[in-house]
């Protein structure tokens, strides 16, 4: 095993199992060959399926057995039918399907195929049983885990609890311009108006002199998101803004933001939360979906935003 991958530990995990899964197919394709059998290591799932049932199955109901992938059980039985070992035919009760079981010739290949995987079987417990007597266990509880809690969810779950939301404070400021230019500009193909460019140099005042609140999220000591609150009346809030950094925009900034308006809303008594969204960020439209944001028309005492597209409101 090389230094490098020793030193990057953890990160080639898929690497390297992936590195043994080609081993073992590769060794398995050999002892087939030597046993002189036409036979490849990778149809054994689909073919032990299939030996194994009582009536013929769809390819969805052998992808759902074995958890492979559709596109790959199709891919294994064209070549098992290839060799004449399975038969495929129409499905009378649904034409869009077929109906797959073993051939007579793929039914007698069993009896020689049977004492090959008991040998194969025995080589692979002992080889993973050199690693950890319970390996084939540990095996089923890291599968487990990654059904239930998958990878991207655990990093996104990681990345998020290290945001951290801020209120505004006059030395946090500065952040706003760096991150509303970029977003406006984005929204309005390249052209900021007039009344943009001083909201973006003066992001204080609408808010603050009508008793709104400013919101900056924090991650790794760096200002990489914001939001506006603007009161609308005595018992509404508008989010007017939301900007994140581009490069942050899949760690939950948006959620921990949005979460705050609403819990800055909760403490002031308000009975609802409006915003205007332009959809272009579809993660952020399903975030506010999730919170229960729902679509409403546009309220008389709400100013339409040239890119808005939709109007939600949640009720609190």
């Amino acid at each position: 095993m090389s230094s490098t991958i020793d030193i990057l530990g953890y990160l080639t995990g898929a690497t390297r199992f992936r590195r043994l899964s080609e081993r073992f197919y590769v060794d398995g394709d050999k002892i087939y060959k030597d046993a002189g059998i036409n036979f490849k290591a990778s149809w054994f799932p689909v073919y032990y399926i299939l030996a194994i049932a009582d009536s013929p199955l769809t390819v969805l109901q052998l992808a759902e057995q074995i958890d492979f992938t559709h596109i790959t059980v199709k891919n294994v039985l064209r070549e098992l039918e290839k060799e004449e070992l399975v038969s495929i035919v129409e499905n009378p009760d649904d034409k869009r399907s077929k109906l797959v079981s073993l051939s007579p010739k793929g039914q007698k290949f069993i009896y020689r195929l049977k004492p090959l995987w008991i040998s194969f079987a025995a080589a692979l417990k002992k080889i993973f049983q050199s690693g950890h007597p319970d390996f084939l266990n540990i095996l089923n509880r890291i599968d487990l885990q990654i059904e239930e809690n998958p990878i991207n969810r655990l990093v996104t779950q990681r990345e998020s609890e290290s945001v951290v939301v801020v209120d505004y404070k006059p030395s946090l400021k500065k952040h706003f311009h760096e991150l509303a230019g970029p977003w406006l500009t984005e929204e309005t193909d390249g052209r900021l108006k007039e009344e943009e460019g001083v909201t973006l140099q003066d992001p204080d005042a609408e808010q603050f002199m009508e008793g709104g609140f400013h919101f900056y999220a924090m991650y790794k000591e760096q200002i990489v998101g914001f939001a506006a609150l603007t009161r609308m009346d005595d018992d509404s809030f508008e989010i007017n803004k939301l900007y994140i950094n581009p490069n942050y925009r899949n760690i939950g900034i948006d959620l921990k933001l949005v979460e705050r308006c609403i819990s800055r809303c909760m403490e002031n008594e308000a009975s609802e939360l409006w915003l205007q969204t332009s959809m272009q960020i579809p993660d952020t439209h399903l975030i506010y979906l999730a919170l229960g944001f729902i679509e409403k028309a546009k309220p008389a005492k709400m100013i339409a935003q040239e890119q808005t597209k939709k109007v939600m409101c949640l009720d609190l």
